[in-house]
């Protein structure tokens, strides 16, 4: 059959397109591996602390390791981005100025960091109810955080190289020290609370150790001010940016407990981890995404590869939120030896995991339209647009919760997502626009939102069955069939199936 040039055009066009899409999601792939083996492994612990540290212990634990996450952000000050932007062009300096400018300041701003909190290690340890018995945990709080802070540049590095699976074994080397030093320091040695600290420094050193060749083959002792100028002008703004956004992650529960009770807490933090199916979704997509725009920004169809991201993205992360959401309560009811996966108190919190599903979904997108803020080197937005989603989740919880309890804290959290993905995609539209394929990403929201009403119908009459979950997927799946395969992918698929064979 003879093709119009028209049409071979477009066949052309999104071959050269969706052999780009293909890398991305071979990418993913690889890093989800990581991702998801790695968030496995570290969710084994938690269990295992419980039952075999008291509860003081496990508390000093925990308020050393929100320290740890606080000061993670604070040590790297939005540098990882700058050096995302700046290492995938030779606009300023040579390419291991790239590496060498952030990879030298990091570290010299990491041992000024490290020595003043150790000046102030005292008041610290007040503040965060640190018994002195236990004060020299925080000399490995310091190894932890040094040490993390070399090693985000290299890893940087890797993922820029497209050396996804170099990456992914380093990770799950790390994470794999980690849990078997833990098992060994402290069922075997009896060390205690120590062994989590110890192993976590050991695991940092050995991903540190398995980087030396990448900073070996990139280093030189020179930082370029030049450089370094424009590195600290669109890095620093993602310093408060990254302080909400852990703001938004984490504010609910106290807010939650202060409105309520512990229990009412407990009873939401553990449904809430439920979300980390999405969660593992969006990470191991945020790994490939952020180095394949950049790489692919001054392609000549780029903003097209970058519509069809949004569009597929939408789609993958809908099908994940169906699938939990219908049947992560059949999945939490499963007894192993007695003992549920879920324990039956906690069960009627299930209701809220397709909300935070949705909201980890809404992260997900607003990390697509971040492509727009890199490429034009629009950073100071990014503090602005955290700060009111920081701001949307605290409002929101103080006045939803007193009305709808834990479902309130969880409609907080999507609320502030939500509000911060059309925020993002107002502003880089307003200076990098692209033209997304709205009328697409619409019948899938169509489609959500009428297997939700139904799906939240059937659960208020008591008649959600496992075959009426099952009729709501095939329904989504129908709709999505009907509504979202146009008639490019249809010309596209065919063609290629006809030249396979």
């Amino acid at each position: 059959m003879t093709q119009l040039p028209g049409q071979h055009n477009l066949l052309t066009t999104y071959y050269m397109m969706f052999e780009k899409l293909k890398q991305l999601t071979k990418e993913t792939g690889i890093y989800g591996i990581s991702t998801i083996v790695g968030r496995f492994l570290t969710f084994l612990l938690t269990p295992f602390y419980t039952n075999v540290f008291s509860t003081h212990d496990f508390g000093v634990f925990t308020n050393l390791y929100v320290f740890i996450g606080i000061f993670n952000v604070i040590y790297i000050y939005g540098m990882d981005a700058a050096y995302l932007k700046f290492a995938s062009n030779l606009e300023i300096g040579e390419r291991k100025d790239k590496f060498s400018t952030p990879y030298l300041f990091v570290f010299m701003v990491g041992l000024i960091i490290s020595v003043a909190i150790y000046l102030l290690s005292k008041p610290i340890y007040s503040v965060l109810d640190i018994p002195s018995g236990d004060s020299y945990l925080m000399y490995y709080v310091l190894g932890i955080l040094f040490i993390d802070t070399l090693n985000v540049v290299p890893y940087l590095t890797l993922r820029l190289e497209s050396k996804a699976k170099k990456f992914s074994a380093f990770k799950l080397i790390n994470i794999t020290v980690n849990v078997l030093l833990n098992f060994f320091l402290i069922l075997k040695l009896k060390m205690g609370i120590e062994a989590v600290f110890l192993s976590n420094l050991a695991a940092t050193a050995a991903s540190f150790i398995m980087l030396i060749p990448t900073v070996k083959a990139n280093i030189k002792f020179k930082i370029n001010f030049t450089l370094l100028k424009r590195l600290l002008k669109f890095g620093l703004p993602y310093l408060p940016a990254g302080l909400a956004a852990m703001m938004i992650q984490s504010i609910d529960r106290p807010i939650l407990s202060h409105l309520t009770d512990l229990s009412t807490s407990g009873l939401y933090s553990a449904n809430y981890k439920l979300g980390i199916f999405m969660m593992l979704f969006v990470n191991m997509f945020q790994y490939a995404w952020q180095p394949f725009f950049l790489q692919n920004a001054k392609e000549k169809n780029a903003k097209d590869i970058f519509a069809k991201v949004l569009t597929y993205f939408t789609l993958a992360a809908s099908l994940v939120l169906i699938v939990i959401s219908l049947f992560i309560s059949d999945l939490a009811k499963i007894s192993i030896y007695h003992h549920t996966i879920i324990g039956l108190s906690y069960l009627s919190g299930l209701v809220i995991v397709p909300v935070v599903l949705l909201g980890y979904m809404f992260l997900g997108i607003y990390t697509v339209f971040t492509v727009g803020i890199f490429i034009e080197e629009k950073s100071i937005y990014v503090p602005f647009i955290t700060v009111v989603g920081a701001a949307v989740n605290i409002g929101v919880n103080f006045w939803l919760i007193p009305i709808m309890g834990i479902m309130g804290a969880a409609l907080a959290t999507l609320a502030a997502y939500f509000v911060m993905a059309v925020i993002y995609f107002f502003v880089t539209q307003s200076f990098y626009k692209i033209n997304y394929e709205y009328g697409k990403i619409g019948k899938i929201f169509i489609s959500l939102a009428v297997c939700a009403c139904i799906y939240y119908a059937q659960y208020a009459g008591g008649l959600l069955t496992l075959l009426n979950k099952f009729l709501i997927l095939v329904l989504f799946i129908i709709m999505l069939l009907i509504f979202n395969i146009g008639k490019e992918e249809f010309i596209f698929l065919k063609n290629r199936f006809q030249l396979r064979n």
